[in-house]
């Protein structure tokens, strides 16, 4: 039925995934990531575009053949002229006058380039004036990484700003930290991959921040509303409590990231693959894997490193205690447990259960509670000499 669905589990904290009471499980993946990533930044580095590397392209008319063969003829013009350049990457793109190809080379000097096009125009059997040819310099490269750089952290400071304000401190630093591990990781596929870095991978990179941000703000939101008041009864800790919103929110965070990549997909394998658009591949690309990665990051980082925070706060730290010396109590039978935690939810442990203080559970009166006592033969109404008679043996008139 659909009652018994996985999304009505996950709703009703049926399911059983225990995700924040696993943290040091995902932290310690994630840390194991960044590492690698780290690594990567520093071993293998980047696969830059002519525009942070600097180099030459050269476009020639898509009619001399296939793709494959003009690289083969531009390398082959490249050797014969002793630059010790290469062809880095070769694509096809469309324009007023027909399709064409671009071919990027690495750096050459105005005379290298000239020689080249020459070249190229006797293999190919075309006229020079066919071919067409660019040079970038790496300072444009370097423009677009500084204001990129600038903008990414004038979105974080006010990412920091309204989390503040809208949630809490702890909030703001979880989810600028899953933000940021977002970005490493992202990154750290393009290094480990070799993907080619270019003015629109840097966009793509801007432009994934915002879809992270929504993924755990939508999260946040349902903790908020699960943890709201929790302090003033003792049947979950605030870790049991973000854990039933993350499974709450978890279908909707995976649709809303299934719907995203779609359309992304689509750009990406039929707008690049097979039309062969270079742009929209670089741009579909890094959102394509930005957007995979900021779903996992808000489910599997953002969440439990807020509880761990939360953790910290004396508040959160005496009710979970209270919860599980009460729940200790329960299971010996020293207390009638009403609105105990599902066994979904008993699972996130988040402090150790101290045997002393369970010891005492049940055996402590609730305040203004009267003494738990025998009453006295006779007695009626809970009061001692029955209630019925007056002092002294008067009686009631």
């Amino acid at each position: 039925m659909a009652q018994n669905g996985l999304a009505s589990r996950l709703y009703n904290g049926e399911a059983g995934l225990n995700i924040v009471g696993r943290r040091k499980l995902w932290f310690g993946v994630a840390g194991v990531l960044v590492l690698i990533a780290i690594l990567s930044f520093s071993i293998r580095g980047f696969s830059l575009g002519i525009e942070f590397a600097g180099g030459n392209s050269f476009q020639v008319p898509a009619s001399v053949g296939t793709l494959d063969d003009a690289e083969r003829e531009v390398d082959a013009a490249l050797a014969a002229e002793n630059t010790g350049a290469h062809v880095v990457t070769a694509q096809k793109v469309g324009g007023p006058g027909g399709d064409s190809y671009e071919l990027r080379t690495g750096q050459l000097s105005a005379e290298q380039a000239n020689a080249v096009k020459a070249q190229i125009a006797q293999d190919l059997g075309i006229s020079e004036d066919q071919i067409s040819g660019n040079q970038v310099s790496e300072a444009w490269g370097s423009q677009v990484t500084e204001r990129a750089v600038l903008g990414l952290v004038i979105f974080i400071a006010l990412v920091m700003v309204y989390l503040i304000l809208r949630f809490e401190w702890r909030m703001a630093v979880a989810a600028v930290s899953s933000l940021i591990m977002n970005l490493v990781l992202t990154a750290g596929i393009y290094s480990l991959v070799g993907f080619e870095v270019t003015p629109s991978t840097i966009i793509g990179f801007l432009t994934i921040l915002g879809f992270a941000l929504y993924d755990v703000v939508v999260v946040f939101d349902k903790v908020q509303e699960n943890t709201r008041g929790i302090t003033a009864n003792n049947n979950q800790t605030y870790g049991e409590a973000a854990n039933l919103a993350v499974n709450q929110s978890l279908m909707r965070s995976l649709n809303t990231s299934v719907v995203a990549l779609l359309p992304v997909g689509g750009l990406l394998f039929i707008g690049a693959g097979l039309l062969g658009a270079g742009t929209l591949k670089d741009l579909g690309l890094v959102l394509f894997v930005g957007m995979a990665v900021a779903f996992l990051t808000s489910i599997l980082v953002a969440t439990p490193l807020l509880a761990l925070l939360k953790n910290y706060d004396p508040r959160i730290q005496a009710h979970n205690k209270r919860v599980l010396t009460r729940r200790g109590a329960i299971a010996r039978g020293e207390v009638t447990g009403k609105g105990a935690a599902s066994p979904a939810q008993a699972d996130v442990t988040d402090e150790p259960l101290d045997p002393d203080a369970a010891a005492l559970a049940g055996a402590a009166p609730k305040v203004g509670a009267r003494p738990a006592g025998k009453r006295p033969t006779g007695a009626r109404g809970g009061r001692p000499g029955g209630g019925g008679n007056r002092p002294g043996g008067a009686k009631r008139r």
